[in-house]
């Protein structure tokens, strides 16, 4: 059987890294290392590098692979990321076999953390068709977390929930009720231009944990704008970006 260790290695920045997630690493017989194109190597590039750090004498390989990209121009959102991931876990399942059989221990390091919008464990479920696993999760920091600690703030309110969701529901659905505080992820469009500003602060960062992080905070119907700006010429800069903003109503 194979074991298949999820790593969480938290949002860019090797100091996340846990203690338990290092010991997890160091007992792999395989490490896998997703490449997704030229335009995001250097998120292959830290990755190997926290091997590189973390493994020392281990005999542990490490196997760089090409991820699948997902087809966006298809209509339907779901069908196309159901094809996307049976894509990404045909490729883990002929690695693995092509790298040491059916017998092992292999890890896959996981930006953030493997349970906050993240498909890791859904592909894993999918490979466990072909070869028979067993999943062991090392939790690691979200970017929502980093995003809280770069601005110092909670992400609730005294006693009060708070709503995590896409970009993507934001522009369809509007406000979810119940909720004064939303914490937006997967937004590629600034979703935060579709619902009305009046009243709402907004907390934004970009790379959060990294070296490269640039963050901003204050009205949304002043930083909006300003958020739209920095961001396409952040991603112009390094050919990706990734972000996360928390929104809260006065």
């Amino acid at each position: 059987m194979i074991e298949l260790l999820l790593i969480g290695i938290g949002t860019g920045n090797p100091d996340h890294v846990t203690r338990q997630a290092e010991k997890a690493l160091r007992s792999a017989d395989l490490v896998l290392i997703p490449r997704k194109g030229a335009n995001k190597a250097d998120l292959a590039e830290l990755r190997q590098a926290i091997c590189d750090e973390v493994l020392g004498g281990s005999a542990a390989r490490v196997v760089a692979f090409d991820l699948p990209k997902r087809d966006a121009e298809n209509p339907d959102y779901r069908a196309g990321v159901d094809d996307w991931h049976d894509a990404i876990a045909k490729v883990w399942t002929d690695t693995i076999q092509a790298e040491i059989g059916d017998t092992g221990r292999v890890a896959l390091l996981v930006w953030g953390d493997p349970s906050l919008y993240d498909s890791t464990l859904r592909i894993a479920g999918r490979v466990d068709r072909a070869v028979p696993l067993k999943v062991t999760v090392i939790p690691g920091i979200t970017s929502l977390q980093a995003l809280t600690a770069s601005h110092a703030i909670p992400i609730n309110e005294i006693g009060a929930p708070f709503v995590v969701t896409t970009g993507r529901k934001l522009r369809e659905e509007g406000w979810p009720a119940g909720a004064d505080t939303l914490a937006i992820m997967l937004d590629g469009e600034c979703s935060f231009q579709s619902i009305d500003p009046e009243g709402i602060t907004i907390w934004w960062g970009a790379y959060v944990g990294m070296a490269e992080e640039i963050i901003r905070s204050g009205p949304l119907a002043e930083l909006a704008p300003r958020i739209v700006e920095t961001r396409a010429e952040a991603r112009a800069r390094h050919g990706w970006i990734m972000d996360i903003y928390i929104l809260r109503r006065t």
